[in-house]
């Protein structure tokens, strides 16, 4: 058997322009893993509200972090692409769950290859229904629709893996190196607090409260919050960081339902009141920067610490294609090419 790799991360509209941005939003929030409810409710929601309201606001944000060579989320993941390829023996090709690089023609690309068997590699640290899981379910109903001779084989969660620790720790500490900062703020992606629940294998264990994340369970394996509650203790234990210098937040909430806590403007804002003038903040949910970084941490998240008294803040780049880390993938891809175990 031949064997190849395709990276997805989540995708990009082909252009920061209103049109393109509603048919990406369209794609994206018609998803039933990113917006799970009911077919004819989320059809009202997002055909009926979002998309005629959000697009222009979305492209206008857009427009502020296009780069000359495209999406930043693109051009990142590409060269992430390239330098894996460069360090490993296997076809890599590269896919996006939303947007015109579509998952069937990073599929294609590597049949079109000889490959027969393929390591779906999702660009997400933590599991979520949203991002891990809505890959890996679109990947399967395209190999029973189109590619039926594939064998699929996907990589679970690593956010707790000691050598990606310490590559995310490493990135954090180089670029805090010689910077004077009051608070490190983890800054995670947000999910709606039904999406813990419906994670939750034993469909008991999760409360989202201060107890459950921290209590032993099976449930952690899918559970997203315990997996940012992680990252966060374990590269703060990694550089031996003090209590109260660092917290968890959450970003990017959509709707009026409760999404996980504490979110991250108001945290900014909180802590920018209370007296810090200084702080730092690094999003690991992310592998590549994309808007939610460039645009909603790097920008209105300074303007508003700015609003509130703070001074200065230092935004740590996501890992896109720190040489460490594309070392690392490099390795896991390489011990999965040649042994039949679990990376």
């Amino acid at each position: 058997m031949k064997k190849g790799i395709l990276l997805v991360n989540l995708g990009s509209p082909d252009s920061p322009s209103p049109k393109d941005v509603k048919k990406y939003l369209g794609e994206f929030l018609m998803d039933e893993r990113v917006i799970d409810i009911p077919l004819v409710a989320r059809t009202a929601l997002v055909k009926g509200i979002i998309l005629n309201t959000r697009p222009k606001q979305s492209a206008a944000a857009y427009k502020k972090i296009w780069w000359n060579e495209g999406s930043p989320l693109i051009v990142l993941s590409e060269r992430l692409q390239k330098g894996i390829q460069e360090q490993v023996d296997v076809p890599v090709s590269l896919a996006m769950r939303y947007g015109s690089m579509t998952m069937r023609k990073g599929l294609q690309e590597l049949v079109d290859k000889g490959v027969d068997e393929v390591l779906l590699f999702p660009l997400y640290p933590q599991f979520a229904m949203a991002t891990t899981e809505t890959i890996t379910v679109l990947a399967e109903e395209l190999r029973q629709a189109h590619f039926s001779n594939l064998k699929i084989e996907s990589v679970p969660a690593f956010y707790n893996k000691p050598d990606y620790i310490e590559v995310l720790a490493n990135s954090v500490k180089r670029h805090l190196e010689n910077k004077n900062y009051d608070h490190l703020l983890f800054s995670y992606h947000g999910v709606p607090e039904r999406h813990i629940r419906k994670s939750d294998v034993t469909q008991s264990h999760c409360k989202i409260d201060k107890s459950c994340c921290v209590t032993p369970s099976k449930s952690h394996e899918f559970c997203y919050k315990h997996q940012c509650l992680e990252v966060t203790r374990l590269v703060a234990e990694k550089l031996k960081f003090k209590g109260g210098t660092y917290s968890t937040s959450f970003q990017s909430r959509l709707g009026f339902d409760p999404w996980l806590q504490p979110y991250t403007d108001r945290t900014i804002e909180r802590l920018g009141k209370e007296g810090v003038k200084s702080m730092a903040i690094v999003t690991p949910a992310f592998v590549s920067d994309c808007l939610e970084t460039l645009e909603e941490i790097a920008i209105e998240g300074q303007e508003l610490f700015h609003e509130v008294g703070g001074q200065d803040f230092i935004t740590i780049p996501c890992l896109n294609d720190d040489t460490e880390f594309v070392s690392l993938l490099s390795k896991w891809i390489t011990t999965w090419v040649k042994t039949p175990v679990e990376i």
